[in-house]
């Protein structure tokens, strides 16, 4: 395997096509990172690659910049194909090839991922894209139904290989690297190299050109960086009672999809939160308009996905809080980054489960700092707190007085009411608008295995589901061949949540039993059901519990038997 070092200063001292180093020289790129550097001569050359490399580091137009320069536009047909792991990235990588390739005549780029409707991925295809993006179950889709076709293809380009084997897309993977052409070129990116990864770089990828990125990221020491043990199911929880005891003046919340970005707003907002979300799905014009309303008081939390929120700068921002891990060191640098800034100090506090102590780790040493543990408030404690406001409350009010109450309170100690009784009533009416306190599940022990879950042989079929989920039944079983993770990423990438809030897979013979969250909206779920495995639709339902029935032998002189399939 092949290694590289920096080559270039300048994007003009690479061999790119004019109409490419134009459009990046009018967005005001003039200087490689380098990724870039090292990554752009090597593909110009038609060789494969292999990149180590983070999110944040430039790797998308690492690899983007080279395969645009060498595209045939005069062939209406795929010429490159990316892999990635999640809708968000999918969509990220085809409007970057669109923006770098702005200057090519005829550039068409087809999107092929969850969310999205069918007959506008088969009008780009249509149309002779000749750069595709799209997530594994989708692009398999295509090429079953013979929609995509990989005959001319000059590139294929997986991004995220490590998050494509944790999402359990590896087969998929394999799938689409053995239809590529065997004279196309393989560009492979990937954070990490597990084991698996390694062996198909060894398989399908020829004398590959290696370049490795040291991540080298640094963090305010005015940010206090906490840690919370906290699983999926109680996040909700645990954040309403940090955003009522910490002393918050302004929030940002970040989430890994657009889909949880929603969620998490309405389920806020119905708590009480003044809350607002900020993802990808904004116009420019209601983005700012909800940048406004932050900064003016107006909107206390902000949930925001990692893309929507770069660059963000509001000085009122005291908190921030990682609901969900992020990707990658930069990215977990650029969340904290948005609390803490201009000399202030801020708080940084990551959700994350015993199964993620190394994700946090690996975060730590990145970064150069521990995170605190921090408990989080217990009822005692959540009761205390709301006992201090409300006596700063009466006490505000004894300073400006009430005189108007004055009669109504004189007229009941006058009837005989004892003056401390009453004012215990009226403190109690006071307060009767106070939200009731949740409840946390019981956390899970650090050397406690989970149970049996996601199909595993012998898992329990008919216990109940796990506190703040729901068991839904899908339509595919041990009858088509599916596993765990094929499910697990198709719901995950149509509904644009992460695999990690799907709970329970079980599988059976003509359907399977998968566990979800109680919040996710109808919509969410109207998008999961469109997703297809093994070339079925999923057909999502919730499950009412009967059991699957074995089929009845047919005797001698019997009619014939008509199934009629549940799932």
């Amino acid at each position: 395997m092949t290694s590289t070092s920096v080559v270039s200063s300048s994007f003009a001292e690479l061999e790119l096509l004019p109409a490419v180093l134009s459009a990046i020289e009018s967005q005001g790129y003039t200087e490689p990172s380098p990724i870039q550097a090292q990554t752009i001569p090597a593909l110009l050359e038609g060789r494969d690659l292999l990149g180590q490399a983070q999110t944040g580091t430039g790797k998308t137009a690492a690899f983007a910049l080279p395969l645009l320069s060498r595209l045939e536009l005069t062939r209406r047909e795929p010429q490159v194909l990316v892999l990635a792991p999640t809708r968000e990235l999918a969509q990220q990588v085809a409007v970057s090839f669109s923006k770098y390739g702005q200057n090519l005549q005829g550039l068409e780029v087809a999107t092929l991922c969850g969310g999205q409707e069918y007959r506008e991925q088969l009008g780009a295809l249509k149309r002779g894209a000749q750069v595709v993006v799209g997530t594994p179950g989708r692009v398999i889709d295509h090429l079953d139904r013979g929609s995509l076709k990989l005959d001319g293809l000059s590139a294929l380009v997986l991004d995220e290989a490590d998050e494509m084997l944790r999402m359990g897309f590896i087969d998929d993977v394999k799938r689409v690297v053995a239809d590529t052409p065997k004279n196309a070129q393989r560009v492979f990116f990937s954070a990490t190299l597990p084991a698996e990864i390694e062996r198909i770089v060894d398989r399908y990828l020829v004398d590959p050109v290696k370049v490795a990125i040291e991540s080298r990221t640094t963090t305010g020491e005015n940010i206090e960086q906490r840690l919370v043990r906290v699983e999926g199911a109680a996040k909700l929880e645990a954040l309403s009672r940090i955003l009522e005891v910490e002393p918050v003046d302004a929030a940002i919340v970040f989430v890994r999809t657009r889909a949880a970005c929603t969620t998490l707003v309405e389920q806020l907002t119905a708590r009480g939160v003044n809350a607002a979300g900020l993802s990808g799905d904004l116009d420019q014009s209601l983005r700012e308009r909800t940048i406004t309303r932050l900064k003016r008081s107006k909107v206390d939390v902000l949930i925001a996905t990692d893309v929507a929120a770069r660059g963000l700068d509001v000085p009122r921002i005291t908190h921030v809080v990682n609901y969900d891990l992020p990707q990658d060191s930069e990215a977990y640098t650029h969340r904290i980054g948005r609390t803490g800034r201009a000399g202030r100090s801020g708080v940084a506090i990551t959700f994350a489960g015993f199964r993620e102590t190394r994700k946090v780790r690996w975060l730590e040493q990145a970064t150069g700092q521990q995170m605190s543990e921090m408990p989080l408030p217990d009822e005692a404690a959540i009761r205390a707190h709301r006992d201090q406001v409300f006596q700063l409350r009466v006490r505000d009010a004894l300073v400006q007085g009430a005189d108007e109450q004055r009669a109504l309170v004189e007229a009941l100690v006058a009837d005989g009411q004892d003056p401390v009784e009453l004012a215990c009533v009226l403190a109690a009416l006071a307060r009767a608008d106070e939200a009731p306190i949740g409840r946390l599940p019981a956390p899970r022990e650090r050397n406690e295995r989970a149970p049996r879950e996601r199909g595993e042989r012998g898992a329990p079929r008919d216990r109940a589901p796990r506190e703040g989920m729901t068991r839904y039944r899908v339509s595919v079983g041990h009858k088509d061949g599916v596993k765990p993770g094929q499910l697990v990423g198709a719901l995950a990438n149509e509904g644009g949540i992460e695999g990690k809030r799907i709970g329970r897979i079980d599988i059976r013979n003509a359907f399977s039993v998968v566990e979800l969250p109680n919040s996710l909206p109808p919509s969410i779920l109207a998008k999961m059901a469109r997703a297809r495995v093994a070339g079925r639709e999923l057909e999502i339902r919730e499950d009412g519990g009967a059991p699957e029935r074995a089929p009845r032998r047919r005797q001698d002189g019997d009619a014939p038997i008509r199934r009629r399939h549940s799932a």
